[in-house]
């Protein structure tokens, strides 16, 4: 799961990143950074939440 949502957020991060150079949309990267970066804590929050340690996978 952790390896998949790496691999999810960088395909959606470039697809935004080609989206923006090809002037397909206008983006404020730091006014949305200014905004939203508690969410960032939360999905930090939930991914480790649901993210197995180590003691499940050895029993």
């Amino acid at each position: 799961m952790k390896g998949n949502f790496a691999a999810i957020a960088l395909i959606a991060l470039g697809a935004i990143a080609l989206a923006v150079n090809l002037d397909l949309f206008e983006l404020d990267l730091v006014g949305l950074i200014k905004k939203w970066w508690p969410l960032v804590l939360i999905l930090l929050g939930v991914g480790l939440f649901f993210t197995p340690d180590d003691q499940s996978k050895k029993r």
